[in-house]
């Protein structure tokens, strides 16, 4: 079945799953009769947890919506179902936003290839991302590997919000060609975000009202709402970086706004860092740190599955993985800390950690994930030292000193107030577990090993 219009187009969605400010899918309308289409890739499907693939789901029912129930869903691999969709109707391009991960890179080149076998075009309209991975250069021309001079060329790099609202009546109408329907989402134990654009909009309006401008003071605090949770909006493209950017302030009047663009741009430099170094998204980076002394037997995996249920005896670590497993979500500051246990009192790969988020975060993405976890595990672009290595006792008697987060998410700890919240094993409350480990002990150990490494 085609359409009468010669002049078809085709658009495919990705990370961009939002009817408004969406430059590829305005100019695919702009183009010709749209046909806006979203593939179920194997790939991604296998790759993704029960979060992740809840919210993806109801994303695309959400956007089917928006779209006056015009998009086709197909189910396969894209670089064989995308050209031959174009070829079903008759579309002289395939337009999309641009991926900048490896997989996504290599998929789009394939799908290129065959298309232009068939004298059809991808063509390309803006990406997730503020400033384009590859487009923030040193006078020489090389990528940066630090992130504060990243940022100072990032920002003059910021363009105005190009607000639009895609021509839609040009969308083929629904039923004009066949759609898969998708798959039942798998069990989800999960409390998860609403799915939807205006959820995503509503969230950032409530944020700017109550809690920006107290960013920069309450950022790391878990235990009340101060960060914005819009990172399974950006991650799927509910909401671009550019609609935060420009309600933001410029004129350097408040470090809260001017750290919430920071924090957009720490997402934008491992994108950069990935881009040009793929191989990073499962290897180190600073290559000096893979002759380190790991922990992976069999007693190793047995606290690496105690970690992964928030079972180690240290309230805050264990409040976090909870936390992670209840919300398919953690608060950035405690990601840092149960990252830090999972290295450096476990003495295990931060991989093994950076699989384990990934299957459970609903926000998980390659580039912001993995080198967040080399962030932390001293192996990375911009890096910790190794030797900063947290302390999880103080941390949470920091960043939760009246232990809220910690009573929210470790049940056995619920009724249990004042300073004994924070304490491995949390002062001996009765029915929580004893440390798994013991810091100071295990820090030891850390700075041997850095040491045997690095020779200092």
């Amino acid at each position: 079945m085609s359409t009468d219009n010669a002049d078809v187009t085709v658009m495919w969605f990705r990370r961009d799953l939002r009817a408004h400010d969406n430059e590829a899918l305005e100019a695919a309308c702009t183009a010709g009769r749209c046909v806006p289409l979203f593939v179920l890739d194997p790939v991604f499907l296998s790759r993704s947890g029960a979060a992740r693939l809840s919210f993806l789901f109801g994303a695309l029912a959400s956007l089917n919506e928006s779209l006056g129930g015009a998009l086709v869903v197909r189910t396969g691999d894209p670089v064989d179902v995308v050209p031959a969709f174009a070829e079903e109707v008759n579309a002289s391009h395939v337009y999309v936003a641009k991926d900048f991960a490896p997989y996504g890179r290599d998929r789009d080149m394939r799908v290129a290839t065959k298309l232009r076998a068939a004298h059809r075009g991808l063509r390309a309209a803006g990406s997730p991302y503020a400033v384009e991975p590859g487009s923030v250069q040193k006078d020489d021309g090389s990528p940066y590997a630090v992130f504060t001079p990243f940022y100072k060329r990032w920002m003059p790099l910021l363009t105005a919000l190009r607000e639009s609202d895609p021509p839609l009546a040009r969308l083929v109408p629904g039923g004009t060609f066949a759609s898969d329907t998708l798959p039942t989402p798998p069990p989800c134990e999960a409390s998860l975000p609403e799915p939807t654009e205006a959820a995503a909009h509503r969230r950032w309006d409530w944020f700017m009202a109550n809690a920006l401008d107290r960013y920069y003071d309450d950022r790391n605090i878990p235990g009340i709402d101060g960060s914005s949770k819009l990172s399974p909006y950006l991650r799927f493209g509910l909401l671009h970086p550019n609609q935060l950017i420009a309600d933001l302030r410029l004129d350097g009047s408040s470090k809260s706004h001017e750290h919430f663009r920071s924090e957009l741009c720490w997402r934008e430099f491992y994108a950069d860092v990935l881009f040009h170094q793929p191989h990073t998204a499962w290897e180190n980076l600073q290559t000096k740190m893979d002759k380190m002394d790991l922990d992976t037997d069999d007693a190793a995996r047995e606290r690496f599955a105690l970690w992964c249920e928030g079972k180690t005896g240290y309230p805050i670590v264990d409040a976090g993985m909870r936390q992670l497993l209840r919300t398919g979500w953690m608060h950035n500051r405690v990601r840092m800390i149960t990252a830090s246990f999972l290295v450096k009192d476990l003495h295990l790969p931060w991989q093994w950690g950076a699989r384990h988020f990934m299957n459970h975060l609903v926000d998980g993405d390659i580039a912001s994930n993995n080198h967040g976890w080399q962030w932390t595990a001293g192996t990375g672009t911009d890096a910790a030292p190794y030797f900063r290595i947290f302390n999880p006792q103080s941390q949470s008697e920091k960043f939760d000193p009246g232990g809220d987060y910690i009573r929210a998410y470790v049940d056995e700890l619920a009724e249990c107030h004042g300073v004994a919240i924070h304490q491995p094993g949390a002062g001996g409350f009765p029915g929580y577990l004893a440390p798994m480990v013991d810091h100071s002990v295990e820090r030891e150990v850390s700075l041997a090993r850095y040491k045997a490494v690095s020779g200092k």
